[in-house]
């Protein structure tokens, strides 16, 4: 069920210049989240943002009551909410979207890339609660692109990959030796990130007969469907990538 929560802002965590970590705190009882939904962010204090800003949900933290969005910097709303203090207060619906099917096997890996990482922490802990430890491959151009590696490794194995070889392996996700194995028996692939990226690990899961789930970075107005504004093409006709997503099974897809 939807709901309008303000939150109190436990802390704002920099992971580098251009993302950074909103820990919050519901003022009531936080709702269901699954792992891929998303919220929508009223965005106080910015005269330019007039429409709310949709964040993924990165992590949630029920006996706290606290929830953690991961977010990118780009424009003036996500620079404001880049600037929020401890105490002060955000304005949130929730949860929104559908997410991610949870596995029954540890044979399965997610992979994230840029700020792409953002819903894979709460899916590897919604896995984890299973007592299953999935693989977890994580990319971006540089070593500043990795953050929150430990919080990870508590729930999964992780592996890194880096543009410029400055951590882990050198090159895309898809140069990794778990993205080039002959007979890879993973039952389920999940993927974030920039398109390129989730096509190429898409093309990896067809290449083996593996299902792919990945989460769509559309722009979305609205967040519930109304504005039409984050259409998708899909094999059963246009979909919506707020209410129908963000979360699609790739044999869905035309892409």
């Amino acid at each position: 069920m939807k709901k309008i929560i303000d939150f109190t802002v436990v802390a704002n965590k920099t992971l580098n210049h251009e993302h950074f970590v909103l820990e919050l705190e519901g003022q009531q009882p936080l709702p269901e989240i699954f792992a891929g939904q998303f919220v929508e962010v009223r965005v106080d204090g910015s005269v330019n943002t007039m429409l709310r800003r949709p964040i993924s949900v990165h992590d949630v933290d029920y006996d706290n009551n606290i929830m953690s969005l991961f977010i990118k910097k780009v424009g003036e709303g996500t620079h404001r909410l880049g600037e929020l203090q401890q105490g002060e207060n955000l304005n949130i619906i929730l949860p929104l979207g559908h997410g991610f099917t949870i596995p029954d096997s540890s044979n399965v890996l997610l992979v994230g890339g840029g700020c792409g990482v953002a819903p894979m922490l709460y899916l590897a802990r919604k896995i984890a609660e299973k007592g299953l430890r999935p693989n977890i491959l994580l990319g971006g151009k540089t070593i500043s692109d990795i953050s929150e590696v430990a919080a990870y490794q508590a729930f999964g194995e992780v592996a890194i990959t880096t543009e410029d070889g400055s951590d882990g392996v050198k090159g895309f996700v898809t140069d990794h030796p778990w993205m080039k194995q002959d007979a890879p028996d993973y039952e389920l692939l999940y993927a974030c990130g920039p398109e390129p990226m989730m096509k190429a690990v898409d093309n990896f899961g067809k290449k083996h007969g593996i299902d792919t789930e990945v989460s769509l970075e559309h722009t979305m107005a609205c967040g519930i469907g109304a504005c039409l504004t984050c259409v998708v093409d899909t094999t059963s006709g246009h979909q919506l990538t707020c209410k129908d997503g963000p979360v699609f099974n790739t044999k869905e897809l035309k892409w």
